[in-house]
C-alpha cells in the first residue's frame, strides 16, 4: 500500500503509521495482546483493524497449502496461474489424441466474496483441524465488517453484515479458497463413487493421474464423460454446495465446452441449465484448446500489451514531447 493511502474512509495512512510507530507502537501492541486474549477488539477502530488482519494473514499463508488440495492453483506458495492453464490444455489433447468424448464446464460463480456463508467458514475452519481460538479470531475479523448507505450524497450511519468477505480485507483470499475446499471433496468423492468421471493423463511409465476439476479462486472448471447422468449428478453437487456455503453458479453466464464428437450437445447444456461454448475458448486469459503453433491464439494477449504500451505511453511521455 502506498504511503498515501488508507485502509478505508476512517483508517490512517500507511505514512502516519510509519513516522509514529515510536508514538503509537504501545498501544498497538496492547491491541494485539488484547485480541489474542479475548478473540475481540474495539468495533470503533473498524478499517485499522487491517493491521491485525494482515499478521493473520501472514501466518495462515504459511499453512494453507498444507489444507486445500492441489486442484486449486490462486493464493497458495508455489502454484501458479499458468499451471491451471497447462492443466486444461494438457486434458483436452489427452482427449483429442485418445479420440474420446470430453465435456468441459466452466463455471461462474455469481458475487463469491459477497455471499459466501460465515457459518460456513468456521465449519470448515473446524473441520480442516484450527483451534477454537484461531477460530475465534477469524470470527471476530469476520463480523466486524460494517455497511453505510449515501442518502444524498452522505453516508447514513453503518449496519452489520451477515455474510461475505470484504474486498481488500488481507484474510479474505485465504478464507475463499478454504471455503471453495468444500466443493473440491463433493467433486472428488463423485469421481470416487463413479458418479464423475475427469480425465486420466499417462506420463511416460508413471501411474496414470485423474483430473476432474480445477479451481482458480470462483474460476472453476470441471471435466467429465459426455454423458447426461454425469451433469445430472454435477446439478446436485453445485445445489448441495449452495445451500451449504451461499455460493451460487450462475448456471446463465457458465458454459459447457464439447471435446470430440460430443452428439446432442444441447441437451446436456439443458442438463446442467447453461450455454454451449466452443474451442478453441480462453481460460485465466490464455488459449485453451488452441493449436500449439496457431498464431492466432495470441491474439488477444498482444491487443492487450499494446493497450498496456498505448497507456504508459501516454502516462510518461512529458507534455513538451507531444507538442508538433
Amino acid at each position: 500500500m502506498n504511503g498515501d493511502k488508507a485502509p478505508g474512509p476512517d483508517g490512517f495512512t500507511m505514512a502516519f503509521w510509519q513516522s509514529c510507530w515510536d508514538f503509537i507502537k504501545e498501544e498497538i501492541l496492547e491491541m494485539f495482546k488484547d485480541f489474542y486474549d479475548h478473540s475481540s477488539f474495539l468495533k470503533s477502530l473498524n478499517n485499522t483493524f487491517l493491521l491485525l488482519a494482515k499478521v493473520l494473514a501472514n501466518r495462515l499463508k504459511k499453512v494453507v497449502g498444507k489444507v486445500v488440495s492441489t486442484s486449486q492453483n490462486a493464493f497458495v506458495k508455489g502454484r501458479q496461474i499458468l499451471d491451471a492453464s497447462l492443466i486444461a490444455n494438457e486434458v483436452i489433447d489427452t482427449w483429442q489424441k485418445q479420440k474420446e468424448k470430453g465435456i468441459i464446464c466452466k463455471l461462474d460463480i455469481e458475487k463469491a466474496y459477497d455471499s459466501i456463508n460465515w457459518k460456513f467458514l468456521v465449519k470448515v475452519l473446524q473441520k480442516m483441524g484450527f483451534g477454537s481460538k484461531w477460530v475465534g479470531w477469524m470470527w471476530s475479523c469476520l463480523s466486524s465488517a460494517k455497511f453505510s448507505v449515501l442518502v444524498n450524497g452522505v453516508p447514513a450511519g453503518f449496519f452489520p453484515s451477515t455474510k461475505g468477505l470484504r474486498q481488500g480485507d488481507p484474510l479474505s483470499p485465504y478464507l475463499f479458497i478454504m471455503g471453495m475446499e468444500v466443493l473440491d471433496v463433493l467433486i472428488r468423492r463423485a469421481v470416487e463413487g463413479g458418479f464423475l468421471s475427469g480425465c486420466n493423463i499417462r506420463g511416460g511409465s508413471g501411474p496414470s493421474l485423474n483430473i476432474s476439476h480445477l479451481f482458480f479462486a470462483d474460476d472453476t472448471m470441471v471435466f467429465c464423460e459426455a454423458k447426461k447422468d454425469h451433469l445430472t449428478y454435477l446439478g446436485w453437487i453445485l445445489f448441495w454446495f449452495e445451500a451449504a456455503s451461499g455460493l451460487r453458479i450462475n448456471l446463465a453466464k457458465s458454459e459447457i465446452i464439447p471435446v470430440g464428437e460430443v452428439v446432442e450437445v444441447e441437451e446436456l447444456a439443458v442438463e446442467l441449465g447453461c450455454r454451449v461454448g466452443t474451442l478453441p475458448s480462453q481460460y485465466l486469459g490464455l488459449p485453451l484448446g488452441a493449436p500449439n503453433r496457431a498464431p492466432y491464439i495470441w491474439d488477444g494477449v498482444e491487443e492487450r500489451v499494446r493497450r498496456r504500451l498505448a497507456l504508459w505511453k501516454r502516462q510518461y511521455i512529458s507534455k513538451g514531447e507531444e507538442l508538433p
